[in-house]
C-alpha cells in the first residue's frame, strides 16, 4: 500500500468566517479551496432552554493539499479560526487516494 501524497482538509466555521479560514489556510501553504454552505445541528440543551429550534449556519472550507503541508495548514487554521475564536471552527484532515485536476504549484 502506498503512502498518500494528498489530504483533504475540512474546516467548519460559523457563517461569515470562510474567508478568514481561507486566508489562514493560504498562510499555512494552501493554494486554494472550496466553500460549502452548511447547517449545523442545534445543541439540544440550548433548544430546550429557549423553547425554539436553532439551526446555526455554517461554512465548510474544503482544501486539497500535499500531505506534507497538512500540519502547517491545520495549525494555521486553528490559531485563527479555532474553537476559542469568533469563527468557532474545527478542522480535520483525511487521506486522499487519487487526485486529478490540481494546478501545479507555482514556481518560487
Amino acid at each position: 500500500m502506498s503512502e498518500n501524497k494528498h489530504e483533504v482538509i475540512f474546516c467548519i466555521v460559523n457563517e461569515g468566517f470562510s474567508e478568514t479560514a481561507m486566508d489562514a489556510a493560504r498562510h499555512g501553504g494552501a493554494r486554494g479551496g472550496t466553500v460549502i454552505r452548511a447547517r449545523g445541528t442545534a445543541n439540544k440543551e440550548a433548544e430546550k432552554l429557549f423553547g425554539l429550534s436553532v439551526s446555526p449556519q455554517k461554512e465548510i472550507v474544503m482544501i486539497v493539499a500535499d500531505a506534507d503541508q497538512r500540519n502547517d495548514i491545520l495549525h494555521s487554521l486553528y490559531s485563527v479560526c479555532g474553537l476559542d475564536t469568533p469563527g468557532h471552527g474545527i478542522a480535520f484532515a483525511l487521506p486522499v487516494d487519487e487526485v486529478a485536476g490540481l494546478s501545479p504549484e507555482p514556481e518560487k
